[in-house]
């Protein structure tokens, strides 16, 4: 984990009440607004309360996710496509690397699959971006709870992204109908026990990052003892820290622990809100820190929100000045955006980036190939 300088449990990270961003009452309109302002421009990160996720149903998909990751690696193997840059199906352990990580892979395996239909033209121009959803045999209940985690999270962003454009004095819709048919995918989580000999090392469960993506729902963690029973954190040392904005006090960010209370869902803003907000919301660097005793495990899930491949990211009109544009210039596709940062964390390969540009250029060699022939 990178080093701050400061440290504190005592930040009130703001909570938002989604009934207060769809009620009709200015007010609660009103009080939604200020916390989506201050939780996104110093945080990166709100909670959430009254969202549709359901408890019972999420406890049923975790346990139903252990019972996968018990399968043997044989099997498990035969779910993990690298050619598809690992966007569906199982990743193994050691695979993906932050961006900052300096090389260090994260300890965990993780499954993606995509809870919502997909606009199958972007699926034709990103065929790795948008493919379909690869399950295990024999997990109807593992496949059920799964997608429905995912809808409800997806539908938790969605009525945020309207708070969130409020915030931003834009149109209500704006962020919403530019996420429609784009390449959104829930993935879940399993950050491995370690070793007594793999304590207090450089092994990490998940590297310093910020997600790419326009919105990151999180519906909360679980750890479990060395027995395989669930528990609470094992240590000060574990679970999910964020890094909050630079500030004259705290130039490096102040490391915070993100600990919802009760019931709430928690929502990160991405590299893709920040470009577009011109840095007025900033994306999230988190952490999510092993354990200084060995045995424990954490499962963990996320869906993430994403623009539609073809919208374009850059700052909006009203953000943009002479600084954001020297920050953020040049525009890019949030597809080719996407292929760029999955080469970077290691799930594609550099190859990737052939597909970036005019790919033609050989077109001439085969002519004057041909006109030799002659």
């Amino acid at each position: 984990m990178s080093v701050m300088t400061a440290t504190s449990d005592s930040v009130s990270i703001p909570t938002v009440d989604l009934e207060d961003i769809v009620s009709s009452d200015a007010a609660r309109q009103a009080r939604a607004t200020a916390a989506i302002r201050e939780a996104f421009g110093v945080y990166g990160l709100i909670y959430i309360r009254n969202h549709p996720v359901d408890a019972k149903s999420l406890e049923v998909f975790y346990q139903s996710f252990r019972e996968f990751c018990a399968r043997p690696e044989e099997e498990k193997r035969k779910l993990a496509r690298p050619d598809l840059w690992y966007q569906r199906g199982w990743t193994p352990p050691n695979t993906e690397v932050a961006v900052a990580a300096q090389g260090q892979p994260d300890f965990k395996e993780c499954y993606f699959a995509v809870p919502l239909a997909v606009d199958p033209n972007a699926a034709a121009q990103y065929p790795e971006l948008y493919p379909e959803n690869i399950w295990p045999n024999d997990a109807a209940l593992f496949k059920e709870t799964y997608l429905r985690l995912g809808r409800e999270l997806h539908d938790t962003g969605i009525t945020l992204l309207r708070g969130c454009a409020r915030a931003l004095s834009l149109p209500d819709d704006i962020f919403a109908k530019a996420t429609e048919g784009a390449p959104h995918v829930t993935r879940v989580l399993n950050y491995l026990p370690l070793s007594k000999e793999q304590v207090n090392t450089n092994i990490v469960w998940g590297e310093e990052h910020t997600d790419f993506n326009l919105l990151t729902l999180l519906p909360g963690g679980r750890f479990f003892d060395p027995s395989g029973k669930a528990s609470g954190r094992p240590d000060d040392k574990s679970g999910l820290y964020l890094r909050t904005r630079a500030s004259a006090a705290h130039p490096q960010g102040l490391k915070v622990r993100g600990v919802p209370p009760e019931g709430c869902v928690i929502a990160q803003v991405g590299q893709q809100l920040e470009i577009l907000s011109g840095g007025a919301f900033v994306a999230t660097p988190h952490v999510i820190t092993a354990p200084g005793v060995p045995g424990y495990s954490r499962l963990s899930s996320a869906h993430f929100i994403h623009l539609h491949s073809n919208e374009v990211l850059f700052p909006l009109p009203s953000f943009q000045n002479a600084e954001t544009i020297r920050s953020y210039a040049p525009p890019v596709l949030a597809g080719t955006y996407g292929i760029k940062t999955l080469v970077d964390i290691g799930l594609a390969p550099r190859s990737a980036l052939d597909s970036l540009g005019y790919r033609h250029y050989d077109r001439l060699d085969e002519a004057r190939a041909l006109d030799k022939a002659l």
